[in-house]
């Protein structure tokens, strides 16, 4: 009578066990998801940035192109013998 005790005893002890593993695998399994969906987002933030600091060079590519045709403008106004104000308001167009 004592040995089946035992041997109950034990299977309860090994399938306490084996639900504590199964309750330990479920919070591996929320941790990793939450460190997945922390990649992911920490991922995409950097393409964003990334693509921010691409707009803001080729902004500065047509920046440069203006300055340099206001320049060649205020240039030549100035060599037409008017006033370096007169130039400026001529080429920004006012």
């Amino acid at each position: 009578m004592e040995s089946s005790y035992l041997v109950e005893y034990n299977k309860l002890r090994i399938s306490k066990k084996m639900s504590d593993k199964k309750k330990d695998t479920k919070k591996d399994f929320k941790k990793n998801k939450a460190m997945l969906a922390y990649g992911v987002i920490q991922l995409g933030s950097a393409v964003v940035s990334a693509v921010a600091l691409v707009a803001i060079a080729l902004s500065f590519c047509s920046l440069k192109k203006e300055s340099k045709f206001f320049n060649e403008c205020v240039e030549e106004m100035k060599a037409t013998g008017s006033p370096t104000a007169d130039a400026v308001r001529f080429c920004t167009g006012g």
